[in-house]
């Protein structure tokens, strides 16, 4: 069994950055492709980044060029670097993890609201 647990969101302004940490209760050394979908409300969970273990990244349209995941092993930690946020970025941002099983482990979840 996996937990995440998430951290770093917030209220933050237009055009301002915001780092979310995701935390695994165990080594992540063997886990697989990590990353963040966010969830607006009244709409679908959406694919926001994905690292895989040798850290190729893959990022949804919406977000390249402004957000950047990374990944370290040794914190068993993946984060995700928000610069230039937009009132559209504003979600409930859940982390999550392949690792053991066909479904992907998920985290309970981190509020980011960008408003003015």
């Amino acid at each position: 069994q996996v937990q995440l647990v998430e951290s770093g969101g917030g209220l933050v302004q237009p055009g301002e950055s915001l780092k979310l940490s995701c935390v695994a209760s165990r080594s992540i050394f063997s886990f697989g492709v990590m990353g963040w979908y966010r969830q607006a409300p009244g709409k679908q969970r959406e694919f926001v980044a994905g690292i895989n273990s040798s850290g190729g990244t893959n990022y949804a349209d919406s977000v390249k060029g402004r957000f950047t995941i990374s990944r370290d092993n040794a914190k068993n930690t993946v984060s995700l670097q928000m610069n230039s946020l937009k009132p559209e970025d504003s979600a409930d941002y859940f982390c999550y993890a392949y690792y053991d099983k066909v479904a992907p482990y998920w985290g309970q979840g981190t509020r980011v609201t960008v408003s003015s």
